[in-house]
């Protein structure tokens, strides 16, 4: 099946604000699933809420369109089914270091391997303004009464800290860039975070385009080595973890963007699993039969009431 940019767009108005940096994000995702050549049927994006989350109506893919904050729970479902799918996870600020951000640290944990896109504008967009966990303490946007008064979560430096195999920044507006950093992290074996930074034209008046202009940098441009292959010492490891989060702590004059870390030397959820579910990864889930040729399932209310007798508490 041919793959191209016209049969990846729907016929959904896609109604985000003019000039707002989900049309990077959306444009350059089309781009990374036509130039790796995924069928359409073996991709799934999921979203949670926000502006995000309309993500998946405007790609002509699998889509789900999910809960606050609950997209990694539902993308980690779908790929422990059926683990040849390619699954990709697109939520804001607010949605995945929120109400979610519980769900991404598990991710984390496990290296299951979900691509996570985050559309970083520190604002809560779709709910008009409000600061989200990204925006630092004391930066007033044009939607606040008064300045923020919370301290701001670094996402490069939660996902080094919980076990992100792949972690990377990019831009929405420098889609060539985010073009590769997208295709690197689908084809990382592993749990992929991307931190996608973003202008929210109508309610942050202080990350705009040209904030960005002035500041940005990328990383492999200065000699930078993120990669961490098997066989690697573990103090090297933790020295490429430690000046990962010593650059993610740059926000000011310049800010990088690029792949800070990436360890290809652990192993991958499925990987884990295979240990415990005998033959997991040649039938999965969503191979296995759950009925006979003529219709009756396999497994019956009988077969249930035995497995479930072992497990039932007789009170006195």
């Amino acid at each position: 099946m041919v793959v191209d940019l016209k049969s990846l767009r729907t016929d959904v108005w896609v109604d985000w604000c003019p000039g707002c940096g989900n049309f990077g994000i959306l444009n350059a995702t089309q781009r990374a699933i036509v130039e790796l050549g995924i069928e359409p049927n073996k991709i799934v994006i999921v979203s949670g809420i926000g502006c995000s989350g309309k993500t998946p109506h405007f790609i002509n893919v699998n889509g789900v369109h999910t809960l606050h904050g609950r997209a990694i729970p539902f993308a980690t479902g779908i790929k422990i089914a059926n683990p040849e799918l390619t699954v990709i996870v697109h939520g804001g600020d607010g949605d995945l270091l929120g109400i979610g951000a519980g769900h991404f640290v598990a991710l984390g944990r496990r290296n299951l391997d979900i691509t996570v896109v985050m559309h970083n504008n520190g604002v809560y967009g779709l709910t008009k303004g409000q600061a989200s966990p990204t925006l630092f303490r004391g930066e007033q946007t044009k939607a606040l009464p008064k300045p923020n008064i919370q301290d701001a979560v670094n996402p490069i430096a939660l996902a080094l800290a919980s076990g992100y195999t792949f972690v990377a920044r990019t831009y929405s507006l420098n889609i060539k860039h985010y073009v590769e950093t997208l295709k690197m992290a689908i084809q990382h074996k592993g749990s992929a975070f991307i931190d996608v930074l973003q202008p929210c034209v109508v309610y942050n008046d202080i990350y705009t385009k040209d904030f960005f202009k002035e500041r940005i940098y990328v990383l492999e441009e200065d000699g930078w080595d993120p990669v961490v292959e098997p066989g690697t010492p573990m103090e090297t490891i933790e020295e490429k973890i430690n000046n990962a989060i010593q650059k993610s702590l740059e926000w000011g004059d310049k800010i990088p963007i690029g792949i800070f870390y990436m360890n290809k030397a652990v192993p991958e959820f499925g990987e884990r699993l295979n240990t415990l579910i005998d033959n997991y990864t040649l039938i999965p889930p969503a191979k296995q039969p759950i009925a006979r040729e003529d219709g009756k399932p396999i497994i019956t209310n009988q077969d249930f009431r035995e497995l479930f007798s072992r497990y039932i508490i007789r009170r006195r």
